[in-house]
């Protein structure tokens, strides 16, 4: 048999460490003891609280929750899941909105089915749906059902931020587990109430509790970044309980009419909404030798950007702002709405003729002002509406064109996107593109703010 020899690097590098252990023996080698020594025992590890802690929870919590799964009735497979949790002994329990929708928008087609720890399972009855706070209240037959209580300080929205809260729910139909995380109040730049989660969410949690580590619900999983790590969003405690107590005393969802009581809650909400945001009002934003109205709602968010660092060196420059609101809300798979946004974009010609400058700032509008993509089942194909606006006698702003594009939603009366576009028409070499874009919005609405809008484009002063 051929002798394996290591390498000699190795070998050298075995030896010094055998040397090494050796001088270090020698050096703590202490004298012969003249009496039996007294061994002193090693510490003990350190306890693991907060395993030990979510160990409970979660024990005490599971024989409440429940998988919601949405199934294909004819083919009777699951089409989607997510997580609930009972809140009432007689059956009574909380879930998503959009775990449901597509029973709730097609219960002819769909089915929903719940599964317990346990493994028992049964039919859910849809009861109540809260659109704007994605939320709703199912039912499965049973007395005497272990139950989740609803913590008092989330209910007022006064949890101590920082505190630990433990969110639990069916993630990627894997089974029940759950998650530490920290409750960080209620997000500071939203239209609708959420609570900032910072923990892991998961697809198929949607709709789990998450409690405090005295097992009560704080607030119910629904969301979290896909642009961050551990940002996750939950509904405050008290929405679900105020739908809770509708649920109790209100007629049953019909399901038959279920899209009437979805275009309703929308008809509702963007009223609130832009009522909101004109009450708000707009402020004035200097660009170049324009000013242009931005919103002062607090849930605005708003970022810069510009192509000046570009290279090569841009034959335009374009510097912009895009505002938007950070509301949504979850109508179907393949619809969200709730969006309101303002972009501005002043451009200046750095070695174009007026030509050339000019179709720039044509293709950069046209693709500013159209409604590109929707869905055709939920949205009709936008129709748009090209003009001249001018500031009449006072000259208080320069001529614009504009834009108008709309389209209406198929299944909810009296809800349309909308989106205005302007472009000043009195410079060669500069212009000013702005946007106003609506999502969700009835008519006058969308036309009422549109005009106030179009009249904030002035002449900087």
């Amino acid at each position: 048999m051929k002798e394996h020899r290591w390498p000699r690097f190795a070998r050298r590098i075995v030896a010094l460490a055998f040397a090494a252990c050796a001088i270090d023996s020698v050096a703590q080698t202490p004298p012969m003891p003249t009496s039996t020594p007294t061994l002193t025992p090693p510490p003990a590890p350190p306890t693991p609280v907060m395993s030990a802690a979510a160990e409970s929870i979660y024990a005490s919590a599971r024989p409440g929750l429940l998988q919601i799964r949405t199934l294909v009735e004819a083919a009777g497979r699951q089409s989607s899941i997510g997580s609930g949790f009972l809140v009432s002994a007689d059956g009574l329990a909380v879930t998503n909105y959009h775990v449901v929708s597509q029973y709730a928008l097609e219960p002819k087609t769909y089915r929903l089915e719940f599964a317990r720890p346990d493994g028992t399972q049964g039919a859910l009855k849809l009861l109540a749906i809260d659109v704007a706070n994605d939320l709703a209240i199912v039912r499965l037959e049973g007395a005497d059902l272990p139950h989740l209580e609803f913590d008092k300080a989330a209910l007022t929205d006064s949890s101590p931020r920082g505190e630990r809260l433990y969110a639990m729910g069916n993630p990627l139909d894997l089974g029940f587990t759950i998650v530490e995380g920290t409750y960080n109040g209620l997000v500071e730049k939203s239209y609708n109430a959420r609570v900032h989660f910072t923990g892991a969410i998961n697809p198929g949690m949607s709709g789990g509790p998450a409690v405090t580590a005295a097992g009560n619900v704080a607030g119910i999983n629904v969301a979290k970044r896909l642009d961050g790590e551990l940002v996750s969003f939950l509904v405050p405690a008290g929405k679900a309980a105020a739908l809770l107590a509708r649920a109790r005393t209100d007629a049953p969802l019909d399901l038959a009419h279920a899209r009437d009581e979805i275009d309703r809650q929308l008809i509702a909400w963007q009223a609130d909404f832009y009522h909101a945001l004109g009450e708000q009002g707009f402020r004035s934003a200097t660009l170049g030798p324009y000013q242009a109205p931005e919103s002062a709602a607090p849930w605005f968010n708003c970022w810069a950007r510009t192509n000046a660092d570009q290279t090569p060196k841009p034959r335009a420059q374009l510097d912009s702002t895009s505002c938007s609101s950070q509301s949504s809300l979850f109508i179907a798979e393949d619809i969200e709405t709730g969006r309101a946004e303002i972009s501005h974009a002043y451009v200046r010609s750095v070695d174009l003729n007026p030509f050339q400058f000019a179709a720039f700032v044509s293709q950069y509008y046209g693709a500013a002002g159209m409604i590109r993509s929707w869905s055709r089942k939920r949205l009709t194909q936008p129709e748009c509406h090209e003009d001249f606006v001018a500031h009449g006698e006072s000259a208080s702003g320069p001529i614009l064109r504009t834009v108008w594009c709309a389209r209406a939603y198929r299944d909810f009366a009296g809800i349309y996107d909308v989106a205005i576009t302007t472009v000043t028409q009195d410079r060669e070499k500069e212009a000013l593109i702005s946007r106003l874009s609506m999502q969700g919005v009835s008519y006058d609405n969308a036309l009422a703010l549109a005009q106030r809008f179009v009249g904030g484009i002035e002449w900087a002063k």
